[in-house]
């Protein structure tokens, strides 16, 4: 009888035996990280909404299920560069007409406005790992037109990225998942109209309930940022950027909320800027749309409000 085993402790010898199994990490089987560019994909989702001041209109017509037509109307005051503290605002307003073309495996995106700027924006599956994707501006400004081409191939538990613009500009990037959780990256670039190169690192640690990045570069950039899923609908979010040769340094946290019939987001920065960005869904296709901008030390305060329309 002493040398039987009893029933309760085979069992738990069994656990034991298969959480190791479980805890043992495939290193030929790693995830596929996300771009090198797109590291902070997180925070900026909660810290960097696309704030506006005035009043914007954007309709969205599907005229079938791969192409759709656009019109947007904005009016509100456009910044102008000036030597002094306070910012110096004219009214504007423009009208913007675009077509968007979406399949599977190419989508176009153009967008023209009455100053006779063109945007057009393209990504295109060249093969099941490889994607091209190009953007371009046209102004009539004399050097203010540009355009960027990007190379994106995708391996099994890495990302390769060549870019080229004009201006002689030329990147590389190259991001490495080593654990299920853990990536690092590097890149390079070289811009030949200002005669400028640099180089940089970055490293991203996620889970299910938060992502943690940093990135250094030669330019003098330091940006570390962090979010936490509290749970399905809300999430908070911090950042630090500092370049150490300027010695200037800029930290925010925010937050993320998505509730029944909104989405609220919003951040306070170490300058003393507040800003919140709302979305809410009216009905199927209707969303109301609320910006505010608080800042304090420029005396400069932005609002806004829109309503976007779409199938």
């Amino acid at each position: 009888m002493a040398g039987i085993v009893p029933p309760t402790m085979g069992q738990k010898g069994q656990e034991t035996t298969s959480s190791k199994v479980e805890e043992k990490v495939d290193y030929l089987n790693l995830p596929c990280p996300i771009p090198y560019e797109e590291i902070h994909r997180e925070a900026l989702m909660s810290l960097k909404p696309e704030l506006f001041e005035g009043m914007r209109f954007d309709f969205t017509k599907g005229l079938n299920p791969k192409f759709a037509l656009s019109h947007s109307v904005f009016m509100g005051p456009t910044e102008i560069p000036s030597q002094s503290s306070e910012t110096i605002k004219i009214p504007t307003a423009h009208y913007e007409f675009g077509a968007n073309y979406i399949d599977p495996k190419l989508m176009l995106v153009g967008r023209i406005l009455t100053d006779g700027r063109l945007n057009a924006r393209v990504k295109c599956d060249l093969t099941d790992n490889l994607t091209l994707k190009a953007n371009a501006q046209l102004t009539n400004e004399p050097h203010m037109s540009h355009g960027m081409a990007t190379f994106d191939y995708k391996g099994n538990d890495y990302r390769a990225q060549f870019q080229m613009g004009n201006g002689a500009l030329f990147g590389a990037s190259y991001i490495q998942s080593v654990t299920p959780h853990l990536s690092f990256g590097g890149e390079v670039f070289w811009a030949g109209q200002h005669r400028k190169s640099g180089v940089g690192y970055a490293a991203r640690y996620n889970t299910d309930k938060m992502v943690a990045t940093g990135q250094v570069a030669s330019t003098g950039m330091v940006a570390l940022s962090y979010v936490q899923k509290v749970s399905e609908k809300v999430s908070l979010a911090s950042d630090l950027m500092y370049n150490y040769l300027s010695r200037e340094v800029t930290s925010s946290v925010g937050y993320d909320y998505i509730l029944r019939q909104c989405r609220l987001r919003g951040k306070i920065d170490s300058n003393g800027c507040t800003s919140a960005f709302l979305e809410e869904r009216l009905n199927m296709g209707l969303n109301f749309i609320l910006s505010a901008e608080i800042d304090h030390r420029r005396k400069d305060y932005k609002f806004g409000f829109g309503l976007t329309v779409g199938e």
